[in-house]
């Protein structure tokens, strides 16, 4: 390493143009794979494709049709869904909802088949025709049927009949997805439009699976479009503010955006999507890369005032932070990394990203930055001498009160630590979105109003074809679905045994007491192929039903659960299923809300491994850098306590923890590091080359580094506090999290590192 002082300022200073002309080559050539990025809007992304409930989904949605849907919901300011206005608003919005694109089916309580038998036939019909004709008499019976039919209350109009909806399902294939999400809603909006507008005492909502997607995408443009250039913006004026001037700001932006082109482009090489979580990599680079020339610009700017050449201070200011600088990028790209643990594919993707634009920025801050500075003419400015007093002065205070400062301070660090276990993993999806979105908003008046967008489904294989008319099977399946609906969870249950209830009542000239289920697998049989024949096209049964008749699917409708009750309901389903149904030969469950449950629960396990790996590795690397055990350990206290007093501070105010969260330790571990590998490089050195007695160390340390890493530390801050305002909580937590963690660690070096430091080193040369 030493050599390396020595050698690399003399070399990169002798080869200016090199190490100007090589970097740029490199970086286009990077760049270029930006061409091949392209944003992955669909929730299907947080998934890998060996994913057990995503697989388990995917077998589901073979087997039957996907769940994939626009709900358009309409709330009549009256309150009363059965008038002629609103029937009719809705038999008009489900006849052009056909003509949504990539739709195979519409639902709604005007086009449910109803059945009703007439003399010894069977009808099944539309519930509503020409709304707009109808006698009051008529509304009254609609209102009574439809408010009679389990299959629509608590699905497709609320018990009280003041708000009803329309279900759109659409088929698409993962290549369609990223362009037919934008055209389904365009089209969808179009058609809310025209009944806003028509109808204007009709309030409507659009929610479901495919405006889920679409929300994921205008998250993502708002943090492109809007987070990115205020981060910018702010940390080029605290830049210019406080540390590099005009021509240091000019060459230290150009190294941000070298940085990101090229880590986004090595993403385009790689194959990874733009997500939502993609979004925040620009910031993030573009905090790191700040962090890293600020050091140099400083001690470059420090010893300008002092009177040497720009080429002398450009040698000096490379000399003595060369080994920090490497050392925090080593340990920032390696924080970053261990998110390849992570069991979700952007955050994976994300660390990579991130790690290769820390490795890019920390090379052009050692070549580019000196060589571009050296070239310009920049002069020395007149701001140190004030910070170098402000800084001797708080030395002191430190050095004074260090016995004060580690009591008082690990107590206060053991009192946050105790309050981790108060944290709970858990998450609920639809709380991603903020409540300001559209999406979110129009999805919180469903669930209040009408039904749950949480639901779980599951498939129920009788073992032989035609097995679901077997009168133990259907006794079985209705079995089950009354316990699911006798659940305070559930908002609705949707099986093929109220189905065949209504058919064995029709077929019996409507006869109550025949309300069901049939008894003779043959006459069972029967009813379903004349309903089934008796469908228009596009209302078949194949939502519940597969090709053979060998199984059917029940799908249940919840209320808004977290991560963890969304598990406990379905093992406590499956558990009932399992002692209590003797005709089912095998069940499977699945559900979007499922997979984000488990999918939690197992990224946080993943990311422990992943910090441990970071952890040995980091702790091992600034052992052999700064050639002392003793110190390397010492050094573990300002890089854990950060992130274990922020988990505990969160405990007490939060107490869960997110899909977002499960990250942030392993991340930042890697970005605090920088803060204690600065000040413990300073102070090696002049213990060891100034033989300074270890309180004048730390006087020394925070001399020449503490106005730095209160720069780095407050550009951090900015950078992930602009991520928190995200209105995508994946990205707002950990922003949230990363900013209080980074604010710690300076906390924690200026306060405890220190006094540890002189109650453990001997008053000798530190060798």
């Amino acid at each position: 390493m030493h050599a390396l002082e020595t050698s690399l300022p003399g070399w990169v200073l002798r080869h200016r143009l090199l190490v100007i002309i090589l970097p740029i080559i490199v970086i286009a050539a990077g760049a270029a794979g930006t061409a091949k990025l392209a944003f992955d809007t669909s929730y299907r992304v947080f998934f890998s494709e060996d994913n057990p409930e995503l697989l388990a989904f995917e077998r589901i949605e073979e087997t039957y049709v996907k769940d994939d849907n626009v709900q358009i919901i309409l709330a009549p300011k009256d309150g009363n869904v059965f008038s002629r206005e609103v029937l009719s608003a809705v038999e008009t919005l489900t006849t052009q909802a056909w003509q949504t694109p990539f739709s195979n089916r519409v639902d709604s309580i005007t086009n449910f088949q109803f059945t009703e038998a007439e003399d010894d036939d069977l009808i099944v019909r539309d519930m509503v025709t020409d709304a707009t004709t109808l006698d009051n008499a008529t509304l009254a019976k609609i209102k009574q049927n439809t408010l009679a039919e389990p299959k629509l209350v608590g699905r497709l109009v609320s018990s009280k009949g003041h708000v009803t909806a329309l279900n759109i399902t659409v088929q698409l294939t993962l290549e369609e997805r990223a362009d037919a999400t934008g055209q389904i809603i365009g089209h969808v909006r179009k058609l809310v439009g025209e009944i806003r507008q028509t109808h204007p005492n009709i309030e409507t909502y659009v929610t479901g699976m495919v405006p889920f997607d679409q929300a994921f995408l205008e998250s993502a443009l708002y943090d492109t479009s809007v987070l990115f250039p205020v981060a910018l913006a702010l940390m080029i004026l605290c830049l210019a503010l406080l540390a590099g001037g005009f021509f240091g700001t000019l060459v230290t932006v150009v190294i941000i955006f070298m940085s990101i082109l090229g880590a986004m482009g090595m993403g385009g090489y790689f194959g990874h999507p733009l997500t939502g979580s993609s979004t925040t990599i620009p910031i993030i680079i573009l905090t790191v890369a700040v962090a890293n020339a600020v050091h140099v610009l400083v001690t470059f700017n420090h010893a300008m005032q002092k009177g040497s050449t720009k080429h002398d201070a450009m040698r000096e200011s490379l000399r003595v932070n060369i080994q920090p600088v490497m050392l925090a990028s080593l340990t920032t790209a390696i924080g970053f990394l261990t998110m390849n643990f992570s069991e979700v594919p952007p955050f994976a993707h994300l660390g990579t990203q991130v790690a290769i634009g820390v490795v890019l920025s920390f090379f052009l801050t050692i070549s580019f930055l000196p060589a571009m500075m050296t070239l310009l003419p920049v002069t020395a400015r007149k701001v140190q001498s004030k910070n170098h007093t402000a800084m001797d002065r708080f030395a002191s205070f430190v050095i004074d009160r260090r016995k004060a400062l580690l009591i008082g301070l690990s107590i206060c660090v053991l009192a946050a630590i105790a309050n981790l276990p108060r944290n709970e993993i858990n998450d609920v999806f639809l709380h991603y979105f903020d409540e300001s979105l559209e999406f979110r908003h129009d999805t919180d008046f469903m669930v209040d109003n009408l039904t749950g967008i949480d639901f779980i489904n599951y498939s129920m294989d009788s073992g032989t074809s035609g097995g679901i008319s077997e009168p133990a099977f259907l006794s079985d399946i209705e079995g089950f679905s009354q316990w699911l609906n006798d659940q305070p969870e559930t908002t609705h249950v949707d099986s093929i045994s109220s189905t065949m209830k209504r058919l064995n009542k029709g077929m019996h000239g409507d006869d109550e007491s025949y309300y069901r289920l049939p008894r003779d697998r043959e006459l069972a049989a029967q009813y379903l192929l004349l309903y089934e024949l008796s469908l228009p096209y596009g209302l078949d049964l194949n939502n519940q039903v597969n090709i053979d008749k060998s199984q059917t699917k029940i799908t249940v409708t919840t209320t808004v659960m977290s991560s963890q009750e969304m598990i406990d309901f379905n093992q406590r389903a499956l558990a009932w299923a399992r002692e209590n149904l003797s005709g089912i030969d095998k069940i499977e469950s699945a559900g979007v809300s499922l997979m984000f449950a488990y999918i939690g629960q197992r990224n946080n396990y993943s990311m422990i491994v992943g910090t441990m790996i970071a952890l040995v590795l980091i702790s091992g690397i600034m052992m052999v850098a700064l050639r002392s055990i003793r110190i390397g350990l010492i050094s573990l206290l300002p890089n854990l306590a950060p992130a274990a007093v922020a988990f505990g501070l969160w405990g007490i105010f939060v107490g869960e923890i997110g899909l977002s969260l499960s990250v942030v330790a392993g991340m930042t571990f890697g970005i605090v590091v920088d803060d204690s590998v600065h000040f413990l490089s300073k102070y090696l050195r002049a213990r060891r080359e100034d033989g300074l007695a270890p309180p004048e160390a730390v006087r020394y340390a925070f001399n020449t580094v503490g106005r730095a890493l209160v720069v780095t530390t407050l550009v951090l801050m900015i950078g992930f506090s602009v991520v928190a305002t995200s209105d995508f909580a994946f990205n707002g937590d950990m922003g949230i999290m990363t900013t209080l963690i980074i604010a710690l660690a300076l906390i924690t070096v200026f306060l405890m590192l220190p006094p540890l430091l002189m109650a453990t080193d001997r008053d000798t040369k530190t060798h």
